[in-house]
Order: structure tokens, then C-alpha cells, then sequence
């Protein structure tokens, strides 16, 4: 107990520099409890500590982050997950889906969203797209280890009428695409802007709704009757993302708000 009180007052007082005190015990706890009982613990956490020192975020150090009840491989090819879309996925379960639904993800990253709907919703045919390889290596990866099946769609968004079967439908479209402005970087960590991958976070100045634009017009066409399509969104564009999918033709478009009571998702319905 007396080493194990050393090594954890050694760990945060070497991140001093970066991390407050409860960070740095959060991790190093959970360090300890990834490590368990080796016998060269200290050699592992000091061999962390360069890693973390240069800020680079603590699930990317570990090759890890918990989601929803699951333990998902990450690295810089995939956005870290975050609480808000445990929210959107939570909403989603707890809609009322059908029990065998059809349901893509839409940029899914690390899988984190269709995993989620997978193992809440077994019966589920769960497709999931990605413009990038290598983060579709990253949610393959997941996939196998949680013995989750998916459907794992390489395309472009932006080019949906040219890589998806025109007569391939859904009962449930889900994204939680690019929407941050460059704009808005000031606003930013440091941490997310030098590790996590650009081309999941951002978009035009310009064009701040191209991906939302994108995927209601893929909805519109691919979406059964009556089904479903759920937004993560940028707080900033709500109420434009809102007008954007009742002039596409959605009904009962409603915006939802997270725990910190800012508005972080939109729902909507496909017309008959």
C-alpha cells in the first residue's frame, strides 16, 4: 500500500506541469488497474509519462476508451468518444424502434454508435460508413473483439447516390458528422486540435451544414416510411439545422438537448 501511495504521488506531481490533481490521479488509478500487479509498474507509468506530458489525450496513451458500457480501441485515426453521443445513442434505444430495425451510422469512427446499437439491439442489421480506411481498421478492430456483427461501408458521404444501392433502405439513420467551423478553433483544447483527426471534425467555413445537407438528402431516399434519423449537432446551428430538415420534407423535427442543457441532438421523421 505504502509503494502504491508513492508511485501515485510521483505520477502527479510529474504532470504537475499539465494536469490538475484529480486528473491525475483519475488516470493514474485507472493506469494501475490496466497495469495490475506487474512487477515493473513504475517502469510502465514512467514510460507513459513523456506521452502524456506532451498533452496527447489519456485514451490514445491507454488504446482505450470506455462507451457505453464497452472498452473501445482508439487512436488518432478516430475522435475520441464522448458522454454527449452516450446520450444520443441512450435516446435512440429507447425510441420505438421495431425489434429487427435497419440502422446505418454514418462517419462512424471508432464503430462507437453502431457498436452501441448493435449489442443494445441484437436483432439489428447494422451498417456503419466511414470515408477513411483508417478508421474503419480502428472500428473492424472493435467489431471483432466484442463479437459484434457490422456492416462496414468504406464511401464517401458527400457522394451517396454513386456508392449506395439505390434500393437499399433504413429503418434508422444516425450520425454524429464533421461540424465544427475552422472559426471556432480558438475555442478549442489544445489537446483535441493536435491529436484528434481533422477530417472528423471539421468543415468549411463556408459551408458549416455540407454533411447535414448530405445526409437528409441520403434519409429522404433511403429512409422507410416513417423511419427515423438522429443528429448529433453543433450547438451553434440548431435551429438551422431544424428549418434544413423541415424544408426537406421531415416531420416532428425536434431539437434535444444534453445534461449540460445545451442543444446537442436533433430527431426527426421520414414522411410516409
Amino acid at each position: 500500500m505504502q509503494q502504491y501511495t508513492v508511485l501515485r504521488q510521483e505520477f502527479v506531481q510529474a504532470l504537475s506541469s499539465r494536469y490538475d490533481e484529480g486528473e491525475a490521479k483519475a488516470m493514474f488509478r485507472i493506469l494501475q488497474q490496466d497495469l495490475g500487479q506487474s512487477a515493473n509498474l513504475e517502469d510502465e507509468l514512467n514510460s507513459l509519462l513523456p506521452q502524456l506530458l506532451t498533452g496527447r489525450p489519456f485514451q490514445y496513451v491507454l488504446g482505450k476508451a470506455s462507451f457505453f458500457g464497452m472498452d473501445l480501441y482508439v487512436n488518432e485515426a478516430v475522435l475520441i468518444p464522448r458522454p454527449e453521443t452516450e446520450e444520443l445513442v441512450d435516446r435512440i434505444v429507447k425510441s420505438r424502434l421495431s425489434n429487427t430495425p435497419r440502422i446505418i451510422d454514418i462517419g462512424t469512427g471508432s464503430g462507437c454508435i453502431a457498436l452501441a446499437l448493435k449489442k443494445a439491439i441484437p436483432e439489428a442489421e447494422v451498417y456503419a460508413m466511414d470515408v477513411s480506411g483508417e478508421a474503419l481498421e480502428v472500428a473492424r478492430k472493435n467489431a471483432n473483439s466484442l463479437g459484434l456483427e457490422i456492416n462496414f461501408i468504406q464511401a464517401d458521404i458527400l457522394e451517396w447516390e454513386f456508392v449506395v444501392d439505390s434500393d437499399l433502405r433504413f429503418d434508422l439513420v444516425v450520425s454524429n458528422p464533421p461540424y465544427i467551423t475552422p472559426g471556432e478553433k480558438l475555442e478549442m483544447e489544445s489537446h483535441v486540435l493536435d491529436f484528434e483527426p481533422d477530417l472528423a471534425l471539421f468543415v468549411p467555413e463556408e459551408s458549416p451544414l455540407l454533411f447535414y445537407q448530405h445526409i437528409a438528402d441520403f434519409a429522404r431516399n433511403h429512409l422507410f416510411p416513417y423511419g427515423k434519423l438522429y443528429f448529433e449537432i453543433n450547438q451553434k446551428y440548431g435551429r438551422d439545422i431544424q428549418d434544413l430538415l423541415l424544408k426537406k420534407g421531415f416531420k416532428d423535427v425536434r431539437i434535444v438537448q444534453d445534461m449540460q442543457g445545451a442543444d446537442r441532438m436533433i430527431e426527426a421523421e421520414q414522411i410516409k
